[in-house]
């Protein structure tokens, strides 16, 4: 999925953030609400999406530095999702869908057909560019899109791939997990990344509490996409993000409602490293970022090429055309711990 704001801001992304809700329980978990802010993706009939990272208040999560959360939306309204082939650098991009379906060509000469239930991951490294577009037999499309930075000892060096993966369901008393990259439950996805993290799709019956070993090094987000769900007692709304920090060994999740509940969990090793992202790049200082906009711009070997891609609108843009750049250097922002602050 691409950043298709005309006037996108420099967003330099560290670990850590600002004060969030804590928990009240006894033992639980401190937590912080991260809250979506709404995003048109695409044209005049553009579908809308809603962001939760990267913000002021929270950047990063491990190794994950974006994540839009999308629909139950009726394509027969909003147009559905046509993106057409934009560039990215140094991360790796996740799809996955609970509803509907979307057709993926890159110019690393992959196609494929993203589909629910199934992780789709493509690494751009050095430079790739992509396109997305929902399938005309899609009435509803409905699903997240992640971004994971790539550390830079890889990031130059590994070649464009599209990796798919189908995981079998894990069952709990309760309910279900999906768990798509590292390892949870007791799974573990054999799609291979370059830092210590962790995706999941958690599904929670009527009145039903999780209680969730996690990895203590790894700070944690938990994305509602359905459901009344508290994470550590604190509820947690739906399209919005709860961060835990570093430290816990025990996630309690509960659905408090009468109707079955749905969400993300990401989580990873505190980066460590500054990143900076800009547009649909992500770098390491500002001249790097000029220099991928003009090669984007250029046509460069760099990126490649999309080979036969077809929007929903025979006259619409055939390539993306980079924003302009702020008429400024872009300087990263003061780092902050794992933690939940307060």
């Amino acid at each position: 999925m691409s950043n298709t704001e005309t006037h996108p801001h420099e967003v330099v992304c560290h670990d850590g953030g600002l004060p969030g809700p804590r928990s009240q329980c006894a033992d639980g978990v401190p937590v912080e609400i991260i809250e979506a802010r709404e995003v048109p993706l695409g044209g005049p009939r553009a579908m809308t999406v809603r962001r939760t990272l990267p913000q002021r208040q929270r950047s990063m999560i491990g190794a994950w530095c974006f994540a839009d959360h999308y629909g139950p939306d009726d394509v027969s309204m909003t147009g559905g999702m046509d993106v057409a082939p934009h560039p990215h650098t140094g991360l790796q991009t996740v799809s996955w869908l609970f509803e509907g379906a979307i057709d993926h060509i890159d110019s690393g000469g992959n196609t494929g057909r993203v589909l629910p239930g199934q992780l789709n991951l493509m690494t751009a490294g050095h430079g790739i560019c992509h396109s997305e577009v929902s399938t005309e037999s899609t009435t509803v499309l409905h699903g997240v899109q992640l971004w994971l930075a790539l550390p830079d000892a890889v990031r130059d060096t590994l070649p464009r791939r599209f990796e798919h993966y189908e995981p079998e369901p894990v069952a709990f008393d309760g309910g279900s997990a999906l768990i798509f990259l590292g390892q949870l439950l007791g799974a573990a996805s054999p799609v291979a990344v370059h830092s210590p993290l962790v995706a999941a799709e958690i599904r929670l019956d009527p009145a039903a509490t999780l209680e969730l070993p996690v990895d203590p090094r790894f700070e944690h987000g938990v994305l509602v996409d359905a459901g009344d769900l508290t994470l550590e007692g604190v509820s947690v709304p739906h399209a919005t993000m709860g961060y835990t920090g570093i430290g816990s060994t025990m996630l309690r999740l509960r659905n408090e409602g009468t109707t079955p509940a749905r969400a993300v969990l990401i989580g990873g090793a505190p980066f460590g490293e500054d990143i900076i992202m800009w547009w649909n790049f992500v770098g390491r200082d500002s001249d790097e970022i000029t220099r991928y906009r003009q090669e984007w711009q250029d046509e460069s070997d760099r990126f490649g090429e999309v080979l036969g891609y077809v929007g929903h609108d025979p006259d619409g843009l055939k390539r993306l055309p980079a924003p302009a750049l702020p008429g400024v250097r872009l300087h990263p922002r003061q780092n902050r711990p794992p933690h939940v602050q307060g």
